[in-house]
């Protein structure tokens, strides 16, 4: 009785164990509309270099799927290489963590049409773009108000647009360390003062990773960022 009881212990476990979901990997499944033929390659950062971690050969369906071991949440990359061995100039950027997450776009416009559902440090992500992409339009209208100005034009008139575009340079700075200091429970809020404002005045920097949660100073870009404010302080003094 002993023996069928035990026996009847351990299917049940067995069954348990299937039937858990994994939350200690990365699923991803997406679709690229109108890629007939070519390959998805699936890239991370390791050190400094670009490394394929997984690629999938499209061959009529569209679809693909790739599953990694996040260690802790970072920054992921989607290329497409053509059938003629062209490797696109556009790659879909995503903030990845261990869930199951969804992507899905077109060819034709395959970065900025992308659609990504399933991560948290994405969808955060997702709206700092938003924002960056506000200052980058107000930059572009300076940059056009600059070439219309005639060659006989004053320095006055040169200078006033020159103004405007440090001012919109340093409001740029001041809201991303803002978006940040409103995200310090993310792993995307160091990321964006290693990528964005790496070279704003090292309070600011300073301000952001003593908000920053526990949990995020133990993730990689939170250690990244901790590295760095040192290294600037030493270089800072040096200079």
């Amino acid at each position: 009785m002993r023996y069928f009881l035990l026996i009847a212990i351990v299917l049940v476990s067995l069954v348990s164990c299937n039937n858990t979901k994994d939350t200690e990997i990365m699923n991803i499944t997406g679709t690229v509309k109108g890629l007939k033929k070519g390959t998805i390659l699936f890239q991370k950062f390791e050190d400094t270099v670009l490394v394929t971690i997984d690629s999938v050969i499209v061959d009529g369906n569209s679809n693909f799927k790739f599953s990694d071991k996040v260690e802790s949440p970072e920054v992921y990359y989607l290329y497409v290489r053509l059938k003629d061995g062209t490797l696109k100039d556009d790659r879909i950027t995503f903030f990845a963590e261990n869930s199951d997450i969804n992507i899905t776009t077109n060819l034709k416009n395959f970065g900025s049409a992308a659609v990504v559902t399933g991560s948290e440090n994405d969808k955060a992500y997702r709206d700092y773009l938003k924002l960056k992409n506000r200052y980058v339009i107000k930059n572009l209208s300076l940059i056009e108000e600059r070439l219309k100005l005639k060659n006989n034009a004053s320095e006055a008139s040169r200078a006033k647009i020159e103004d405007k575009q440090r001012a919109l340079h340093s409001s740029k700075y001041f809201a991303t360390i803002n978006f940040a200091l409103n995200h310090k429970e993310y792993e995307l809020a160091p990321y964006l003062v290693l990528s964005e404002v790496y070279d704003a005045n090292i309070k600011y920097l300073d301000t952001v990773y003593n908000a920053l949660t526990p949990k995020v100073k133990d993730s990689k870009y939170g250690k990244e960022l901790e590295s760095f404010i040192v290294n600037r302080k030493k270089t800072d003094t040096i200079l």
